[in-house]
This record gives structure tokens, sequence and C-alpha cells, in this order.
């Protein structure tokens, strides 16, 4: 058996080529189309720094926010296809943007290889800890009451924390006025500043200012309480059933990137995902970890895309 999988091993070497006999040879650069201290660029930099210590060469995450994601994604996919350019593909840039952007510069499924997908990342409806409410109940009375009367942030057209707030209203019958920031750091800084009332963001984003008191939460949007706020009642608990949204962050490379290469980026992350260290870090900051092939997490791309397109047709939401 061991003669047997060294002849297989010797005969992928070959197949493979040079690629991936010589890869990396220099630094690699991780595009995050967000702001840093998003659940994106946290992620990115746990994923930079593992796959430097196991392949040898730097992994940099270079932060290129703005649009919803779509700059950094864009500057990813017009990256020459070799393996030294990679992008942190998350739920927003590969799985929302597309339903609401009537024009993107770019396709996900057509411009992008992936290459896995890494951690979820549950929605957290959020308010700043001077507000009086004190659950979503409170909440939805208090839009009711004066309809589109209160502001709620996200970070950026086209975001999932838009279209998370864009399902809460379709589903409580309330009109909210959205505010659309640059990136979580500077929503987050209005909600606690008090200049407006709410957002959603992911539970990895919010959890160092709801551990400081800083904002209070209302509700979780996934289907189970979440390990890492399990006082916190999901919002389908709280009287609207089936409501969900989780994100998703993975790692994909511009189209016609090699094969070997792809495989290899694979096979290294599933060894990430599987050690300890790696463990115990994504549960400290709140990620819920995934893995799998690569055509698993394509074929899971095509379904968010087709989700949300249809969550946008319902709702009308567009990023324009």
């Amino acid at each position: 058996m061991n003669r047997l999988c060294g002849v297989l091993l010797a005969a992928f070497l070959v197949a493979a080529g040079p690629a991936l006999a010589q890869y990396p040879s220099k630094s690699v650069k991780i595009i995050v189309p967000f702001t840093p201290g998003s659940a994106t660029d946290i992620l990115g930099r746990v994923v930079a720094d593992q796959l430097t210590k196991s392949l040898g060469q730097p992994f940099v995450v270079e932060n290129k926010p703005g649009a919803g994601g779509i700059i950094g994604t864009e500057a990813a996919k017009n990256a020459a296809p070799d393996g030294y350019t990679l992008a942190m593909a998350g739920s927003g840039p590969f799985g929302i943007n597309p339903a609401v952007y009537a024009k993107l510069p770019y396709d996900p499924v057509r411009d992008f290889e992936p290459i896995a997908n890494i951690a979820l990342t549950p929605q957290m409806i959020v308010v700043g800890a001077a507000q009086s409410y004190r659950s979503l109940q409170d909440f939805v009375s208090g839009a009711k009451a004066k309809p589109g009367g209160i502001d709620y942030g996200s970070l950026g057209n086209g975001s999932t924390s838009h279209l998370t707030m864009e399902a809460l209203q379709a589903a409580a019958g309330i009109r909210l006025n959205h505010i659309p920031f640059k990136g979580a750091a500077e929503a987050q800084a209005q909600i606690i500043g008090g200049t407006i009332a709410t957002m959603s963001d992911t539970i990895p984003g919010l959890l160092a200012h709801l551990k400081s008191g800083k904002l209070r939460a209302l509700g979780v949007a996934s289907a189970q309480r979440s390990p890492f706020a399990p006082e916190v009642p999901t919002v389908a608990e709280q009287g609207y059933p089936g409501f969900e949204s989780v994100g998703w962050i993975g790692l994909a490379a511009p189209a016609k990137t090699p094969a070997a290469i792809l495989d290899r980026l694979n096979a290294e992350v599933a060894k990430m995902l599987a050690s300890q260290e790696v463990k115990d870090r994504l549960a400290a900051l709140a990620f819920i970890s995934v893995g799998g092939s690569r055509e698993q997490f394509g074929a899971f791309m095509k379904a968010e895309i087709a989700k949300w397109s249809k969550l946008a047709k319902e709702t009308g939401a567009k990023a324009e």
C-alpha cells in the first residue's frame, strides 16, 4: 500500500509539473476587500499566518476596501492567474453583489476559481448601549411607531449586513433608513457614538464591543443560538420563523490559475482547519470552520447567489 501511494504521489507531481513543485517561490498577496478589523480581515490574517508557516513564503494581507467589496474583488480578478494573488471570498462580494448590482465589474463564477470555504459568520443585529431597545420586539415596535425614522448602518451597499437588515424589514413589516459606510469600524463607531441606532454585522466583527458593553445584541440571525453568545436569542425565536442570514468567507484565485496550485492551496487549508491550534484560534474569534473541496465551495457559491437573488427580488433591494 505504501509503495502504491508513493507511485501515485510521484505520478501526481509529474503531472502537476513545475507549477506545483516550485509554488510558492515568492511572497503571495491575499486581497481583503474590506477594512482592517472586519471579519474578512480577521480571518484573512489567520489564513495568511498559517499559510506562511506551512508553505515557507510570506502570505501578506492587502486591504482594498470600498463599494461593498467590489474594489478589492475586481483588483483580484485582474491579477495574473499564477497563484501569487488570492482573494478572501466572502458572502457579500461573491454571493450578494451579483444579486443587487445590475452591473458588476466581475463575475464570481466566471472570473474566479474557488479554493475552499473556510468559515461561517452568522449575522447579529445590534444597537448602541445608549439606545433604549432591550429586545428585537422593542426595536420593531419603535420602528413601527416612526416609519423611516430609524437609521441603520451597513458595511456598504450589497454587503451581507445590508441585505440582512433588508430581510428584517420585510419580515417585520417595518421601514428603516439605510446609511452605508466604508467598513465595519466606521459603522460601529457611529452606532457606539449614537449617531445611528442599529446595524447587522458578523459575530466575529462585533464580539469585542459586545464584551465591552458598547453594543447590545438584539438577535442572532442563525438557525440556532450562537455558542459564542448563547444568551442572545435568534431572530427566528423572537417571532420570525425561518429567518436566517449566515455569512461565509473562503479563499479564491483569479480564473485560469493552474489547478495544481489550487489543489495545493485547498490541501493546505484542510490541514490548517484540522490543526488544534487553528481550531482554538477560530473558536476564540467566533468563527465556525467549514472546509471541503474546491468543487463543494463552487457549488455552494452558486447556491448562495441564487438564494440572495431571490431575496433581492422579493424585497426590491438594489445597490445602485
